[in-house]
């Protein structure tokens, strides 16, 4: 996968707290990232990819342990670009806020738009600027913790970058994994990036206000879900109208009593 993506050609990310604001705040003032960490994984020299993964699978390993020990149950996000991951994230921090303490980490190519967005629900929220990585990867997620205070965590929420092809291949340390696809990208994504979704623990079916609209054919996304992912929780609901959220909650809900 990233042996070829152009992921080696990069030399850093950064990684920034990202403070909270009121919804009135003007965006302008939130301060721009500085590199904090040095990427240490040049695809370009890796001879074979299993290299590359087991130390990645390593430093999961080392996050989940953490994650157990301070009790925060950590999810996944993962959807190709524009398929309503932070518009999902941010309607759970409003609509269970009070129920739960979560923290979020945002990974994008380039800006932090989507974290300071977030950053408004007043939850704590960590930016990941990945520069041409099309990823997240362990190492990222075990420096990005460093800014919070697990302790004050049960939740933990990580929007990866918008890409359904590269993040399947990294464990992240997470609890469970939730792949989105929305109505307007048409039925047959898991039949095009089947990995992805093979790997989930659930797959969520976004934007269902517009599924008229965009000539969703719902029968064949269901078929298509169920036929490489059969054993995904599978939940359909719209960020946008609250429809189908009851059974996102629930979900939530149900990873948090676990833990």
């Amino acid at each position: 996968m990233c042996q070829t993506c152009g992921c080696g050609a990069v030399e850093g990310y950064a990684i920034d707290r990202i403070p909270a604001v009121s919804a009135s705040a003007d965006d302008e003032g939130a301060a721009p990232g500085t590199p904090t960490h040095t990427h240490d994984h040049d695809h370009r020299h890796v001879p074979v990819h299993v290299s590359l993964l087991d130390k990645n699978d390593r430093i999961a390993e080392s996050n989940r342990r953490r994650f157990e020990a301070k009790g925060v149950v950590v999810v996944s996000i993962a959807s190709s670009p524009g398929a309503g991951k932070t518009a999902l994230i941010e309607r759970t921090l409003h609509d269970m806020a009070g129920t739960f303490e979560a923290g979020v980490i945002v990974g994008d190519l380039a800006t932090d738009n989507d974290a300071r967005r977030l950053a408004r629900t007043q939850a704590p929220v960590v930016q990941i600027t990945t520069g041409t990585v099309c990823h997240l990867d362990a190492d990222m997620i075990a420096n990005a913790i460093k800014r919070f205070d697990l302790d004050a965590l049960d939740l933990l929420i990580v929007e990866n970058v918008g890409n359904l092809v590269c993040p399947a291949a990294y464990d992240l340390g997470e609890d469970a994994r939730v792949v989105l696809m929305s109505v307007t990208e048409g039925e047959d994504k898991p039949a095009k990036y089947p990995t992805m979704f093979q790997r989930a623990d659930a797959v969520v079916i976004t934007k269902t206000d517009m599924a008229e609209a965009a000539h969703f054919d719902r029968d064949a996304a269901l078929a298509y879900i169920r036929r490489v992912a059969p054993d995904a929780e599978l939940i359909e609901l719209s960020s946008l109208t609250g429809e189908g959220m009851e059974s996102w909650r629930h979900y939530l809900d149900q990873r948090l009593k676990a833990r």
